[in-house]
């Protein structure tokens, strides 16, 4: 249940972003002007307008698109390095190992957001800022989940016997590590898409993140707290949106984690 559900509500923002590619109700930045702070359902703009006339389903849309770019470089960017550094502390000796997993726990006591603003203070706000701060922070992440399933695998039967056969330790983790734990790195992405969404429109609000012509769902609750006692739905609607978006990568990780969490598995991969 959890999987369909998130599954479907994954879909429908994936679908939203993608649609913008080549249709919206309007231009991204067209201005109705005599139609400012319409309520939903007015004068053709069905989710209303902002306070400068822009169509609000337009932003929604293409705001999705922006916040699905950042968290599919983001993410992946982080997942290859982030694997690797996991399955290296795994595999190595015991010094270097405490050495590495600490160095990921000061890692990730660094909040994502700090990192962000320190980003932008040297290379300046927007996208690519965010998405260099997003992957800085989800690499230490994706090393810490890949730690622990590492050596719970390191540790089993058949990695001995691959290791008495003369098997390298790139062979091994390639080989034999790598698919068992392969559930825990998909589950963990899925939940860092969540992250990623969030993130980004968190930075974009503080304006250290996405900058016009780009819009972001970040930049529109930005734009909207000036004029939400007279409009609340240009921030109930676009928080409505995210908070089903964010709830539906959290349902997909956990109904991913049910059917393919290794733990629930009885039978490792040889």
């Amino acid at each position: 249940m959890q999987l369909t559900v998130g599954a479907a509500l994954v879909g429908v923002f994936v679908a939203l972003g993608l649609v913008s590619l080549v249709w919206t109700p309007y231009d991204v930045e067209s201005l109705d002007v005599a139609a400012r702070l319409a309520p939903p359902g007015t004068d053709g703009h069905l989710l209303g307008t902002d306070r400068l006339g822009r169509d609000v389903l337009t932003q929604i849309m293409v705001g999705a698109r922006n916040s699905l770019l950042v968290a599919v470089v983001s993410t992946t960017a982080a997942l290859v390095p982030g694997v690797l550094v996991g399955l290296m502390t795994a595999a190595s000796g015991r010094a270097v190992r405490e050495t590495l997993s600490r160095a990921t726990d000061v890692a990730l006591a660094l909040p994502g957001i700090l990192i962000a603003l320190v980003l932008a203070t040297a290379l300046g706000p927007g996208n690519a800022t965010t998405m260099i701060a997003i992957t800085a922070w989800f690499v230490p992440v994706m090393a810490r989940v890949t730690i622990g399933p590492a050596r719970q695998i390191l540790a089993r039967e058949f990695v001995e016997a691959a290791r008495a056969g003369g098997r390298g330790t790139w062979f091994i983790l390639m080989r034999h590590v790598l698919p068992n734990i392969g559930p825990v790195i998909i589950v963990q992405t899925s939940l860092l898409f969540a992250s990623a969404i969030l993130i980004e429109a968190a930075l974009s609000y503080l304006g250290v993140g996405a900058q016009r012509p780009t819009t972001s769902w970040g930049m529109v609750f930005n734009e909207a707290q000036a004029v939400v006692g007279e409009a609340p739905s240009l921030v109930l609607i676009p928080g409505v949106i995210m908070v089903v978006t964010v709830l539906g990568f959290n349902l997909l990780g956990d109904g991913l984690r049910a059917v393919l969490d290794p733990r629930q598995t009885t039978k490792a991969v040889t």
